[in-house]
């Protein structure tokens, strides 16, 4: 008993230092967004007036919480209307008296003023990167980049930085719809449909080839967690899932879900979202529903992880394919081995749910010996990932 206060006492502080903190940053960001109005950038006309680089420089943009150096960016396009899916620049906008979200707001709107301003703050904002983002390679078209300078989250951003040194001359991605929308959508890609790779400088052939040797000494995936943005309105393909693990394709299943408003309960998943950028709960949680693209992304993604169950009885599996799943999950994995060999299950809640299966015939003389080795081998490396895995609820319970 005394051991069960101490610990929900524990977890009562901890919750509360996290809100309190939580509470600092939102001052601080409140704070910070009235300095950033204070310099009148909701007046300057971009449109007709260029913005110098003396003005850029007193912009802040590495301390504190609020990026005022995005945050002007953010101003060039929200006088046009644009609705970011950045929410530290859309939930600025979000509480400007003179901002109206446009839905249908494109790049064609903007003059060639403001073209040329959002150079100016996006080449800055590159110059200041400690490493690599996308959208910063036009920085680098006559410097080679260092070694330093070469990072990436998500394999995606590898991909898109990689395709941009030849984006800013053109090139089209037809074979890779998401690519090619996603640089679409950048103010400054002009589509060639005449591009040949002989345009490329030495440097941009030196850069390019830096990026895909470091690309390659990461993961060979082609998408993580925190890429389904890319693919709200583009189909994604079964090679694209290659390589993933069970927890890699039932984390990108759930960020679909995650990027419409859903609110998750499960504290792992809870974790996985709330602190990105593009996070946001909705408030009414029936209105939390995916287009139809999503929806078949969703379905695709579930197809895939059923086809890893599936290999789970017929190839000898590795710990990196049921790595991070919960122990919950990792149980109803290890078994389902058992069961599509028609276990009946003592467990009245393991019974209920395999029963629910369409595939699952009950088979009262299974026996264990019934395994083959390759099940075997796939349920002693289960239960020893599951050993070392937490619980779906071990932080709600402290």
């Amino acid at each position: 008993m005394r051991k069960k206060l101490i610990l929900s006492l524990a977890f009562l502080l901890l919750f509360s230092a996290a809100a309190f903190a939580q509470d600092d940053l939102s001052a601080e960001r409140n704070q910070g967004w009235k300095t950033f109005n204070k310099k009148g950038w909701e007046k300057f006309d971009f449109a007709k007036k260029k913005i110098t680089k003396a003005q850029l420089a007193k912009l802040d943009s590495q301390s504190g919480v609020v990026d005022e150096l995005a945050l002007l960016r953010g101003v060039v396009f929200g006088k046009r209307g644009r609705v970011f899916k950045e929410r530290s620049i859309q939930n600025y906008l979000e509480k400007q008296a003179w901002y109206q979200p446009k839905a249908n707001f494109t790049n064609a709107v903007l003059t060639k003023m403001e073209r040329d301003n959002l150079d100016a703050i996006r080449l800055t904002e590159a110059e200041r990167h400690s490493s690599l983002m996308p959208g910063d390679l036009r920085l680098w078209q006559a410097k080679e980049i260092p070694e330093d300078n070469l990072y990436a989250e998500t394999p995606s951003d590898w991909r898109i930085m990689i395709a941009e040194v030849e984006a800013i001359h053109g090139k089209r991605f037809d074979e890779e719809p998401w690519l090619q929308k996603y640089f679409e959508e950048r103010y400054w890609y002009k589509s060639n449909a005449k591009y040949n790779p002989s345009v490329l400088s030495e440097i941009e052939r030196k850069n390019l080839e830096k990026l895909i040797a470091k690309r390659n000494e990461d993961r060979h995936v082609s998408i993580a967690i925190g890429d389904m943005d890319r693919f709200q309105t583009i189909p994604l393909t079964e090679d694209l899932l290659k390589n993933l693990t069970m927890n890699d394709l039932r984390s990108v299943r759930n960020e679909f879900w995650a990027r419409r408003g859903r609110r998750f309960s499960t504290p792992g998943y809870k974790q996985m979202f709330e602190w990105r950028d593009w996070y946001k709960a909705e408030k009414d949680q029936s209105k939390v529903k995916l287009s139809p693209i999503e929806a078949e992304n969703v379905k695709l993604i579930e197809r895939e992880e059923a086809k890893l169950r599936e290999k789970i009885s017929n190839e000898v599996i590795t710990e990196e394919m049921v790595s991070g799943l919960f122990i919950e999950d990792l149980r109803v994995l290890r078994n389902e081995i058992y069961a599509k060999r028609g276990r009946v299950f003592k467990d009245p809640t393991l019974q209920k749910y395999f029963a629910a299966q369409a595939w699952y015939q009950p088979n009262p003389e299974f026996k264990d010996e019934s395994l083959s080795e390759t099940e075997s081998k796939n349920l002693a490396i289960i239960k020893m990932v599951e050993e070392n895995s937490i619980s779906k609820f071990s932080k709600a319970e402290g």
